[in-house]
């Protein structure tokens, strides 16, 4: 792999985190057969839940010697870091949890705390990223056309640090092209039919098309889900998505049909993974206003900057007994480990859940988890 002079000079640097970056870049572009290193222009680290990265990780972060480059975003942690102990978060966890903040913020690490970091900053098609959250990636890639391969949460320090990329994998455009074509047959959610696709597709890159009208919403529901069940890093959307022209029609075809999931009685209504959108919560207010209170636990997780800007919609959906929740949401917390069934609108949550934080979760649309929890 060829190295400037100036990454070269990197290569031997004083400092062990920029020294340590480029061996890591080096070696997945190595393994991956990339020509070059390549400018990004933003990195998005995620596993940042203490849950997740645990002491050994915290003390590499606090170990860490250099400022991060570019624009780097910060995923979901285990806990909203205000609201914490309305939760059920013990007070060690938090401890722990603000640490490794602390850690990131040190390097330079903006504490977006969100997995939807598309809706605070800007992203174009084309630009180059390194983001390690499977439904972020999904969506930058597919609907935005922005470009980005799946990077764990050390090669998007990595690269932030240095502020570049191997140039491998879907930072290409011929490794773009789809290898499948998915029907999504009418009245299948999005969420479940990414769900049963990811099944199905695997790692591969399939060219949608869906039997109805699909908002950003549905398609961001849709990549998220899709790469939890599988491990697809992109897709694309007849007539949404922005490359879905540029290639070849595949002649393998798959019809999404299914509608299975696990069904419980919830004593958790989850929404907002990912994060929830505007849209999403005027959806939630709106009909809160035709249901009247929650009689159930209703949380709703969404970016602390959306939710700051829109204090007014919020005030007015927690008026309702529900809890707008920042900086995390129901699969990176252990506080939802304390229930027994959680019922999501998320298809993604739906595969995580019981794999994570061994809890039984069934599926339900907004309107659906809004019924559920008032009734």
């Amino acid at each position: 792999m060829f190295l400037s002079k100036e990454e070269e000079r990197l290569l031997n640097s004083d400092s062990y985190a920029i020294r340590k970056s480029m061996e890591i870049l080096i070696a997945v572009g190595k393994i991956f057969e990339a020509d070059r290193l390549i400018s990004i222009k933003s990195a998005q680290i995620s596993g940042i839940s203490y849950d997740n990265i645990g002491d050994a990780g915290l003390e590499w972060l606090e170990s860490l010697d250099a400022k991060v480059r570019v624009p780097t975003f910060s995923n979901p942690c285990g806990m909203d870091v205000i609201r914490w102990r309305e939760m059920g978060i013990g007070e060690d966890f938090w401890k722990k949890q603000m640490k490794v903040l602390n850690a990131l913020k040190k390097i330079g690490v903006e504490l977006s705390l969100t997995c939807t970091p598309y809706y605070i900053h800007n992203v174009s098609k084309g630009d180059h990223l390194a983001w390690a959250e499977s439904s972020a990636i999904v969506y930058a890639n597919s609907v935005i056309g922005a470009r980005t391969n799946k990077e764990s949460g050390i090669t998007a320090i990595a690269s932030a640090i240095i502020g570049k990329t191997p140039n491998y994998g879907l930072h290409i455009k011929e490794n773009r092209k789809p290898d499948v074509r998915l029907i999504v047959e009418k009245d299948v959610n999005p969420a479940i039919a990414g769900y049963e696709a990811g099944k199905v597709v695997g790692d591969r890159i399939p060219l949608v098309e869906f039997e109805y009208a699909v908002s950003r919403d549905g398609l961001k529901a849709f990549g998220a889900a899709l790469a939890a069940t599988g491990n697809a890093a992109m897709f694309h959307a007849k007539g949404l998505t922005p490359e879905w022209k540029d290639f070849e029609i595949p002649k393998e075809k798959i019809r999404i049909s299914k509608d299975e999931f696990e069904r419980c009685e919830a004593d958790l209504i989850a929404i907002g993974c990912p994060h929830a959108s505007k849209n999403e919560l005027e959806e939630i207010l709106y009909l809160l206003s035709k249901k009247g209170k929650v009689k159930r636990e209703f949380w709703i997780f969404a970016s602390r900057k959306l939710i700051e800007e829109n204090y007014e919609l919020i005030r007015k959906i927690e008026e309702f007994g529900a809890k707008v929740f920042a900086d995390t949401c129901m699969v990176v917390s252990p506080a939802t480990k304390r229930f027994k069934c959680v019922m999501t609108n998320s298809g993604k949550a739906l595969e995580y859940l019981p794999k994570v934080r061994n809890v039984n979760a069934t599926f339900g649309d907004i309107k659906e988890c809004v019924e559920v929890a008032t009734r």
